[in-house]
């Protein structure tokens, strides 16, 4: 059967500051009602014999995916949690050793989660006609059908004839510039590198072992020490191994390297929407070259991406501008330094700001909490509870916590206490005092936390029991 690997591990760090490394862009909607990762699930609808996916994501995005998934009624195989990023290499190892456990045919269909498909026929048409040739041992990758000569991309060479549209794959090549990648795209036989495989699950295992032996190694026996969690829903990889393995691209460690590497040229509107430019090209545009978002109000404003997500956001007389409104964060920049914004999280990161992670508003398994303000020793947080949810039996070493219930009915445990709450009714838990918070209504639970303390950090958290396996 042909398995889908589902390969969610990016930051999307150039389409800040919507994406963020806790929220990246895979799981946000930018085209369309779907966020890309289910995009990316449901394109694959009329593919032949095709097995249950296989997500590959970071641990910390693990309920954020089970629940995008729900929402699409998809039941995947595995959910494979990464303890750390190491690149592509390692994680489609995972995927084939999971893909393998039950099928020992297994063909992998490698897709990144945050990837524009327009032409979803087309596309499905690709993959099916790959599929059926996929007993020929080769590692297919799909190449780009180029529509500029872009130098943001790295291109393959396709060489010999092997089976109708499918070609060897002579080199892989860098980013070109301009004046190469225009002779690149007069040539007619080079294609964007998609980033996209299909080949037998074995086979990418056997060609791993024999040119990256020690990424093999370590992917197999972390495997090897899988362990369950949530009724089997996430399947963890030993930690302490799975750190040892080096990071590396699927195409350094074995695409360039084996003999085996074809290519099927792909032409079905593809874009991998790596920053906001890009997410201009492919959106549809009003009479002025607009893309406009949210609350907006423009005036003489052409070829301009604007989005707001809080507050009216408005802009006069400008052109070739990407101007992104969130609640902690506002981008302002020319269409042509889109590529530049990660140069904006690298400071974030440097200067140790929770901008380049957090959204103002933070999921969480069993609900959200809203940061509303923040001051050096107290903070007031929005927190919502969903339906039937709790949080964890908890308790901090250095902050109170007052909570008045604004919506809805709340279930507290405080020290040896039980009790309910309802609407205009408040508590307060003393600093180092064990407790919790849980939603036995039917309506989704809101309440006003103010917290007051020395430090109030997320990770002054001592868990004691936690429905979702965080300790």
């Amino acid at each position: 059967m042909l398995h889908p690997v589902i390969l969610s591990g990016g930051i999307g760090s150039r389409l800040w500051p919507l994406s963020r490394e806790h929220y990246p862009k895979q799981l946000l909607a930018l085209v369309g009602e779907q966020t890309m990762l289910q995009s990316t699930i449901t394109r694959l609808e009329n593919i032949l014999n095709l097995a249950p996916p296989i997500i590959v994501c970071n641990e910390d995005h693990r309920f954020l995916v089970a629940e995008q998934l729900r929402c699409i009624k998809v039941k995947p195989s595995a959910i494979l949690l990464e303890p750390v990023g190491r690149n592509t290499a390692p994680a489609i190892a995972l995927a084939a050793l999971a893909a393998l456990e039950n099928d020992p045919d297994a063909v992998l269909l490698a897709l990144p989660a945050d990837h524009l498909i327009q032409k979803v026929d087309v596309f499905q048409e690709v993959i099916n006609q790959a599929f059926s040739i996929s007993n020929q041992e080769l590692l297919i990758t799909f190449g780009i059908v180029p529509t500029k000569p872009e130098t943001g991309y790295g291109y393959i060479k396709a060489g010999e004839q092997i089976h109708q549209q499918i070609q060897k794959v002579e080199e892989f090549v860098e980013k070109p510039n301009l004046e190469t990648a225009i002779k690149y795209l007069e040539s007619g036989n080079y294609f964007w590198n998609s980033g996209m495989f299909l080949f037998k699950a074995q086979s990418y295992l056997d060609e791993l072992k024999q040119f990256e032996p020690q990424i093999f190694e370590i992917c197999t026996r972390a495997f090897d020490k899988l362990s369950l969690d949530l009724n089997s829903d996430f399947v963890r990889v030993d930690e302490e191994l799975f750190k040892q393995c080096i990071s590396k691209s699927i195409d350094f460690a074995v695409m360039e390297k084996t003999t085996k590497a074809a290519i099927i040229p792909l032409d079905a509107g593809w874009s991998d929407i790596g920053a906001w430019s890009a997410l201009w090209e492919v959106s549809k545009q009003d009479n002025n070259g607009n893309i406009l978002q949210g609350d907006v109000f423009v005036e003489k404003v052409s070829n301009c991406y604007v989005r707001s997500e809080y507050r009216l956001l408005a802009a006069l007389g400008v052109e070739n501008l990407i101007v992104v409104e969130t609640a902690d964060a506002v981008l302002v920049a020319h269409k042509d330094y889109a590529q530049n914004v990660k140069n904006v999280v690298d400071h974030l990161k440097r200067t140790k700001r929770s901008e380049a992670n957090l959204h103002r508003k933070v999921i969480r398994p069993w609900g959200s909490y809203e940061s509303i303000d923040n001051e050096p020793r107290f903070q007031v947080k929005r927190i919502t509870v969903n339906v039937g949810a709790s949080l964890s039996l908890q308790m901090h070493y250095h902050r109170s916590e007052h909570w008045i219930i604004v919506k809805g009915t709340a279930k507290i445990t405080r020290g040896d206490e039980e009790f309910v709450l309802t609407e205009n009714q408040s508590t307060y838990i003393p600093l180092g005092v064990k407790h919790r918070l849980e939603n036995p209504g039917k309506i989704p639970l809101e309440i006003i936390e103010i917290q007051s303390g020395s430090y109030l950090g997320e990770d002054d958290i001592v868990r004691f029991e936690d429905h979702y396996g965080r300790y």
